[in-house]
């Protein structure tokens, strides 16, 4: 059914200047073919009934009730408003809150977002944004990254040759957590057992909140000062408390009757908290350190950084085109493993965000990167691909040779996606936050590349 024009508004084509890069991007973008990739991610699912015991004038009998495809709740909002609110999030390195206050108040964004008449209103509850996003998926925000490169294809502001030779390099992602100090987290995990004793009402001898806080003073002092024999007293210090309490808390469970679900939470809790203990015990490196209570996922990465050495969070590779930058690849990877294991997985990403792009009747791939020496001794996990470090320069031919510097400009895009998209620091929970926040965060700086070509200015016409 058509819309019904109202003629006591202006359209916000008659508002904004159509020559505006976003503008022009709007009508560009192949919306229909997004919307289409990404809809099977939200189809309704169909939920096992329950049986319910009921009485009848006959006798008991056994009925199934919930079961099928609900079609309850509150209809969703249009694809393409939430996959552009995604898209400005990270082009212009706004929160969930900020991006749809920013959205009322921009009638370009609002055009890019499909809307027809400027409202001064906020377009969705931020909580919907989180929860689009995560309904997504991995599958669903790689859509979004693989539609840049689509556009840029489809705009030929990208060469065929320049899509088969990448550059890939690796980053740390940062998590969104305190800096690990054993202190602080035996203070923490103390903390979630009393909170976790408080809930299922059970009574605890003794919380040792007042000895704690001292402790916590006098551990911040003694670090400072540098004077460690004292600052390892108050850790076993520490330790012995959290003990005690971990010990009470389990005698008061299995004194109490508790549900399954409340004894499984007791369960994790005080596994976790023993993982703390063990850990702080003993001060050998370990890669099943737990470095935050709230994100198990995390793990400590060093880099060789003079002003950083040590670095929590998540492993990202990133592969680019070898001329003009454009990203066609980014994926996290969980638990710190080796740059060279990373790259197969690398390259069969990218190979699937540039499935869709044909030249000549023909499937464009990457055939060569161009690495650091940290991705040496893999060429047998990428058979079909050629390598190129300096540590080959002897087997290199002069193609390959001219262009291995060129390897140094992919890190002024990830200078880029740390300072100017998000990449810095993520905020999204679990490891699927850390895969789902990396891929946008390329799509965001895809964006933006492709807002800076479409407002450059034609080259001159030689006379």
């Amino acid at each position: 059914m058509a819309e019904t024009p109202d003629f006591f508004r202006n359209r916000l084509d008659q508002m904004i200047d159509l020559r505006h890069p976003l503008a022009q991007l709007a009508s560009r973008m192949s919306w229909q073919d997004l919307e289409a990739a990404i809809v099977q991610q939200f189809a309704r699912q169909v939920r096992a009934g329950k049986k319910v015991k009921e009485v009848d004038l006959f006798g008991p009998v056994t009925q199934v009730v919930g079961g099928g495809a609900s079609r309850a709740g509150r209809p969703r909002l249009p694809f393409r408003l939430m996959i552009s609110l995604l898209y400005l999030k990270h082009a212009y390195d706004e929160s969930d809150e900020g991006v749809v206050a920013r959205w009322g108040e921009t009638p370009t964004w609002q055009y890019f977002s499909g809307m027809d008449y400027f409202e001064h209103r906020l377009p969705c509850d931020a909580s919907q944004i989180g929860r689009f996003r995560k309904a997504l998926g991995e599958a669903g925000v790689e859509e979004l990254l693989a539609q840049t490169v689509n556009a840029a294809w489809q705009l030929k502001l990208i060469a065929p040759q320049h899509l088969q030779e990448i550059l890939v390099d690796s980053t740390v992602q940062a998590k969104a957590i305190a800096y690990p100090t054993d202190t602080r987290l035996l203070e923490v995990a103390r903390q979630k057992l009393v909170s976790l004793a408080r809930w299922l009402n059970l009574p605890l001898k003794q919380t040792y909140a007042k000895e704690a806080g001292q402790l916590t003073h006098r551990a911040s002092g003694y670090a400072r000062a540098r004077q460690f024999k004292r600052l390892l007293r108050v850790q076993r210090r520490y330790r012995t408390i959290l003990g005690r309490v971990m010990r009470d808390l389990r005698r008061q469970s299995l004194f109490h009757p508790l549900d399954k679900a409340a004894r499984q939470s007791v369960r994790e809790t005080l596994a976790k908290a023993q993982r703390l203990l063990e850990q702080t015990a003993t001060r050998q490196a370990s890669r099943e350190k737990l470095y935050s209570w709230h994100a198990p996922e995390v793990s400590c990465i060093g880099k060789g950084k003079a002003r950083q050495p040590y670095e929590f969070g998540v492993k990202v590779g990133i592969a680019t085109t070898l001329q003009g930058n454009l990203i066609v690849g980014a994926r996290a990877f969980p638990g710190n493993p080796y740059d060279g294991h990373t790259l197969a997985e690398q390259l069969q990403q990218a190979g699937i965000l540039l499935q869709d792009i044909r030249h000549q009747g023909q499937a464009i791939g990457p055939h060569t990167v161009y690495t650091d020496l940290g991705y040496r001794g893999v060429e047998a996990e990428v058979p079909a691909v050629k390598v190129c470090h300096r540590g080959k320069k002897k087997r290199l031919n002069a193609w390959q040779l001219k262009h291995l510097p060129r390897r140094q400009a992919i890190e002024p895009v990830i200078g880029h996606l740390k300072a100017d998209h998000g990449l810095g620091r993520c905020w999204l929970k679990g490891s699927l936050g850390d895969r789902l926040h990396a891929v946008l965060c390329a799509a965001g700086y895809n964006l933006r590349w492709l807002l800076r070509r479409i407002g450059q200015p034609p080259p001159p016409v030689p006379a």
